[in-house]
């Protein structure tokens, strides 16, 4: 861990009812913010994402879990909602992910809280929003994908649309959460007023699909799976070197140019076929074409050198090891070991954005157990006696 810094949001508290993604990455982001967040967590096995990830140790929740205190809740019976409700009056953020209509069956329902707390935001997120008429339906990222646009352009034009590779969706809303949650936070700061924010899952996919609606309510035009490419934006593609996979970006006019000559071919640049923007557009196959038949005779580094040399946007094609290795990944700090309770060292991706005054930070690792901050939150927040806790606990309650 490499800063102390107690970041831009200290001196808030953030209760996390949420599971799985969409919930816990906003108390991810907002945690590495500085805000003090308390997970809760369903008593037992905890949230679903202590088990999740890819490899023989599932290690995802080190990062989603990071810079939280876990308690045990037992939401759906009464005593936790009256234990929850004593928790969530202490905070100024309350987030939480499940089905709309969750938390006012449990007495938790905004109404309630905002009666009792005027100041509180609430995070809500969902797969298709608070109300209209699918609002009770259940919601995963990958549905809000289908359904916001994404997953159909995402793969190649004769296969059917595949998925990223990570969830999206979730994570989309979840950060458009958060950044509800700061604009709530400055509308409170003038007025003492909290307010609810209502996130969709497919909505939020929505907001970065670009002109798509646009373009078929203007035009007519449907956007259509196409690979590696954007259609009418060439060159820029993934071309094969003698060594491996290597990124090119290079269709603004000077741009293409400067790649023209680097690749020993300056004449390209006045072909009619390629000197402008439309042209290559229109042209895009040969071009690529041309640009993948010289990359091929070449390694990636003595393509990235000439990259570099000509002032060229391009990069390679990184996994995981390769970014471990890269010294531009160093010097940012873009990756940092932590320092987990029960794994040791493990290697994750820094907190983000920087800022110059109040920069994030990693300030603790994840919670091993569930409900490991039990007696500290409990008891020193709430100032629940041990004996009491211990009752609770033997009722299922935490």
């Amino acid at each position: 861990m490499t800063s102390v810094s107690p970041g831009a949001l200290a001196g808030l508290r953030v209760v996390e009812l949420g599971q799985l993604l969409a919930g816990p990455f906003c108390g991810q982001l907002l945690g590495d913010m500085g805000a003090e967040v308390i997970k809760v967590e369903p008593p037992g096995a905890g949230d679903p994402m202590r088990v999740w990830g890819q490899g023989e140790e599932k290690v995802q929740w080190e990062v989603i879990g990071r810079n939280k205190r876990s308690v045990t809740c037992n939401l759906r019976v009464a005593e936790g909602q009256a234990l929850a409700r004593q928790l969530i009056m202490t905070a100024d953020i309350v987030i939480e992910n499940f089905k709309p209509g969750t938390l006012e069956k449990w007495g938790l329902g905004p109404d309630e809280l905002l009666r009792e707390k005027p100041s509180l935001i609430i995070a809500r997120m969902s797969g298709y929003g608070q109300d209209g008429p699918y609002s009770d339906r259940a919601g995963f990222g990958g549905i809000g994908e289908a359904m916001g646009g994404w997953r159909y352009v995402v793969g190649e034009s004769d296969r059917p649309p595949a998925r990223m590779g990570i969830s999206i969706g979730d994570t989309l809303c979840a950060t458009y959460g958060t950044m509800g949650v700061l604009a709530a936070l400055h509308h409170r700061e003038k007025t003492g007023e909290g307010q609810v924010i209502d996130t969709a899952l497919y909505e939020a996919v929505l907001q970065v699909m670009e002109g798509l609606v646009p373009e078929y309510d203007y035009n007519g035009y449907i956007r259509e799976r196409s690979g590696s490419i954007l259609p009418g934006i060439a060159p820029s593609n993934v071309y094969t070197c003698k060594d491996g996979p290597f990124m090119i970006g290079a269709n603004k006019d000077a741009i293409f140019a400067r790649l023209a000559t680097a690749m020993g071919q300056p004449e390209l640049a006045d072909d009619p076929r390629y000197a402008t923007h439309l042209a290559r557009g229109e042209n895009q196959t040969e071009l690529d074409a041309l640009v993948n038949a010289w990359t091929a005779t070449l390694t990636i580094d003595e393509v990235d050198a000439l990259m570099i040399e000509h002032s060229i946007p391009a990069g390679r094609v990184y996994t995981a090891r390769e970014m471990l290795a890269d010294p531009h990944f160093q010097a940012r700090e873009a990756i940092i070991k932590v320092e987990t309770e029960t794994r040791g060292p493990i290697k994750m991706q820094n907190a983000f954005p920087k800022f110059s005054k109040t920069p994030s930070s990693v300030r603790r690792p994840a919670p091993s157990r569930p409900g490991q901050d039990n007696a500290a939150i409990y008891g020193e927040l709430l100032g629940i006696d041990a004996g009491e806790l211990e009752a609770m606990q033997a009722q299922g309650v935490v």
